[in-house]
């Protein structure tokens, strides 16, 4: 299992603002419990100092990246009396809030990742229930 190394986010601070200053990109709307996010290039060698081919990290299980847009979160059911909730339309969805913010780093299983290209970059579309960890720091992006 290769180790995840938290130091290195200081260095990304410069390519993850230029990433959510795009105008194009903010025009996508996450539906649901949904998660954007940026995969992190992948390291081109090993600690001990061998380079990896292309692909490799493309096999982990486990990968991470930018958190890009967040969708809304979990629909509530809204307490209706009318006896058809669908004739209702005036009542607003609810939302339970996704825990994952813009600019958070997340680790998140590879297998439930749906990988999009746009302008030549690549995402993923991540579940909620797909994120295995968030890392925040509030001070990067400042």
């Amino acid at each position: 299992m290769r180790e995840i190394q938290f130091h290195k986010f200081a260095k990304r601070k410069i390519q993850m603002s230029n990433i959510l200053d795009s105008t194009e990109l903010k025009k996508f709307i996450v539906v649901g419990d949904r998660v954007l996010i940026k995969p992190k290039s992948p390291q081109e060698k090993t600690s001990s100092g061998l380079y990896l081919p292309p692909g490799v990290q493309e096999k982990e299980k486990i990968q991470s990246g930018y958190v890009i847009k967040v969708g809304p979160g979990y629909p509530i059911a809204g307490n209706s009396d009318v006896d058809e909730p669908w004739k209702n339309k005036n009542e607003e969805i609810k939302y339970v809030p996704l825990q994952p913010k813009e600019g958070d780093v997340a680790v998140y299983l590879q297998n439930s990742a749906f990988e999009i290209e746009f302008r030549k970059e690549k995402y993923v579309i991540v579940p909620h229930a797909a994120i295995l960890l968030l890392i925040r720091d509030d001070e990067l992006f400042e």
